[in-house]
């Protein structure tokens, strides 16, 4: 039967066993080799599920914590979401020599023609103390001689939910490059047999950076909006290291004039 941590049982025997792996540590000079070696495959032993322990202890206790969809959002947002790269952890966080469409979870695709693919991605844990997203995405590029490289975000149907052309989406996100580069955003909106497109630049002049996609500048069909991706396409990107500490979206109505 496990005791809690935290109860008194135990409390006491974490105590316990405390006092008898230092006892064993201040003595091990002078043990007898027999005893000796029995301690040292029982140490190696608590060794692996200990280390698990605090990997796993550091990761959730972490700030900010896993899973938060916290982030600012302008008045009148009606819909809002973070991609879960940035919210929750992978089973495998990273992917070296990625491949033209490598998937990553199942809203981020990575798109490239580069026949090298000296490209890493990789998932790491936001622990700043500014930071809003639980994690962030390295994208590593090295010898690129393709001519384009872009990661596709699929956004959820709910997005589509009752969308309107006086609606605005924001994307909000927080990127460092290690050297200069251009990116660019562009919003798709399938809406039956057409798509609706809008390409922006998003600024680099900060690291924490906004965009805003204004659909009264399409011709949307709003009765027929089923589904919407964003393409982040990075220009140059050869023997850069681009992070994207943060990816979030918000939908709210043109304010009324």
């Amino acid at each position: 039967m496990p005791f809690s941590p935290q109860g008194t049982i135990g409390r006491f025997l974490h105590r316990r066993t405390l006092k008898r792996w230092r006892e064993a540590a201040r003595t091990a000079p002078d043990a007898e080799l027999g005893t000796l070696r029995a301690q040292q495959r029982q140490a190696r032993q608590l060794r692996t599920p200990l280390q698990e322990l605090s990997h796993i202890a550091d990761m959730r206790l972490a700030l900010p914590r896993i899973g938060s969809t916290t982030f600012p959002r302008p008045p009148g947002t009606d819909w809002s979401w973070r991609p879960k790269a940035w919210r929750a952890g992978f089973a495998e966080p990273g992917i070296a020599g990625a491949q033209d469409r490598t998937a990553l979870g199942n809203e981020l695709t990575l798109f490239h023609d580069c026949p090298l693919a000296e490209i890493g991605m990789r998932q790491i844990r936001n622990t700043r103390e500014g930071d809003f997203a639980p994690f962030g995405l390295t994208l590593e590029v090295f010898h690129f001689q393709g001519s384009y490289l872009s990661l596709v975000v699929e956004i959820p149907p709910a997005s589509c939910k009752a969308l309107k052309k006086r609606h605005l989406i924001q994307l909000g996100a927080v990127i460092e490059r290690e050297r200069p580069i251009t990116i660019y955003a562009r919003i798709n909106v399938k809406n039956g047999p057409n798509t609706e497109q809008i390409l922006l630049t998003l600024p680099d002049d900060t690291a924490e950076t906004m965009i805003e996609f204004d659909l009264a500048y399409t011709q949307l069909n709003e009765k027929r909006a089923e589904r919407i991706w964003v393409d982040l396409m990075f220009e140059n990107p050869s023997m850069n290291q681009i992070t994207i500490g943060d990816l979030n979206f918000s939908r709210y109505p043109r304010a009324e004039i």
